[in-house]
């Protein structure tokens, strides 16, 4: 029983851990550049984009297939390097840990 009661304190420690980071992790930001850095975004680390910089070389009209790949691929490389951010923090949180392979926190 005293493992129990153990195990239940090591949870609710776990879950304010938990919530401690989603809110560090909602005040994050990263930045992403595509085309050589001709195009860069930024997102929070709730994936919303909260800056769009677009160099004024690629305005023109012929172009805007390629401004909107570069806007798409600056997006994703700032999502990727949020995602990484938001797992490293997990990994530190978690460490030692038996957490099933796999499975990705925070749930």
């Amino acid at each position: 029983m005293k493992d129990l009661l153990g195990l239940m304190g090591k949870a609710k420690e776990m879950q304010a851990k938990f919530q401690a980071m989603q809110e560090e992790i909602s005040t994050m930001e990263a930045s992403g550049q595509s085309g050589g850095g001709l195009v860069t975004v930024t997102i929070s680390g709730k994936f919303e984009m909260t800056s769009l910089k677009i160099d004024p070389s690629l305005f023109k009209e012929d172009d805007v297939e390629i401004l909107e790949d570069l806007i798409l691929a600056a997006h994703n490389d700032a999502k990727v390097k949020v995602e990484a951010e938001m797992q490293e923090k997990t990994k530190a949180l978690t460490a030692g840990l038996p957490i099933p392979p796999g499975m990705k926190l925070p749930f």
